[in-house]
């Protein structure tokens, strides 16, 4: 059986965080000692904003410095995700404006040349651009083809229109959920029917969920995931912690690929 070599990761900035590009060597590497293929599992389903703040350093003052996507409003910001969260008329100027305190012409050209209208695509167009994933295969949670061959979820979250949005909500007994934050809750009234194109785990079936696709034989962890991934729950799979990178929470700012 050929080695299938997998890593997860959610859009992680337009630019990518060096703990990504650590998987990313990670995967490589071991590649390089057992042949195979490398998949490249992009949870682009996630709704958490943060998850794409792109840290880097002002290179005249030394100032740390976290630029993120902006939204149209406070529903999809919150709760859309990330694959539905749209780009919005002038974001990208604004950063184009910023961005020589940071990364150098080539980079700044990558982002230039970017069009796409979502933030996930944002991102991985960026990526791929970057020559990181060459010769990765990407799939996404987001894809409903995916979702639909994919095992059942026990306890998931459904993408779902309210307010003439796409929202993330959490599947309630009776009820659908948004999370406000605390213990603050917004309920949504369940539809009769929801179909599995449009759910997606959460952290603690996102795994299985994943293999039920994939079947991979070795997989690299970061050091988050540690918190909820259960190794013995999957015999199948060799875990592997991903190598250790200085600044691993900062900007990757290499081009891998001037192609």
């Amino acid at each position: 059986m050929e080695p299938i070599i997998c890593f997860g990761q959610q859009p992680n900035g337009f630019f990518p965080k060096g703990f990504l590009m650590a998987k990313i060597e990670t995967a490589r590497k071991l590649q390089k000692d057992i042949g195979g293929k490398v998949v490249f599992f992009y949870h682009d389903s996630d709704a958490d904003y943060r998850e794409t703040v792109t840290l880097m350093k002002d290179r005249a003052t030394g100032a740390d410095v976290r630029l993120n996507f902006t939204q149209e409003n406070k529903l999809q910001k919150k709760f859309s995700p990330l694959y539905l969260k749209r780009v919005p008329a002038g974001w990208k100027e604004e950063i184009l404006k910023q961005l020589p305190r940071f990364v150098d012409a080539p980079l700044i050209d990558i982002f230039k040349s970017v069009e796409e209208k979502y933030a996930a695509d944002f991102c991985l167009q960026i990526y791929r651009k970057m020559g990181i994933l060459d010769g990765i295969e990407v799939v996404r949670s987001s894809d409903k083809n995916l979702r639909q061959q994919a095992a059942d979820i026990k306890d998931g979250f459904a993408d779902i229109e309210y307010q003439d949005e796409i929202v993330r909500a959490k599947i309630e007994s009776q009820k659908l959920s948004l999370h406000e934050g605390g213990g603050r809750y917004t309920y949504i009234d369940k539809p009769d029917k929801i179909s599995k194109v449009q759910i997606t785990p959460g952290a603690d079936e996102r795994f299985g969920w994943m293999q039920s696709i994939i079947g991979c034989t070795h997989y690299i962890f970061g050091e988050g995931e540690k918190d909820y991934l259960k190794f013995e729950d999957f015999p199948e799979v060799k875990f592997i912690q991903r190598e250790k990178i200085a600044d691993a929470d900062y900007a990757w700012t290499q081009i891998l690929n001037q192609n």
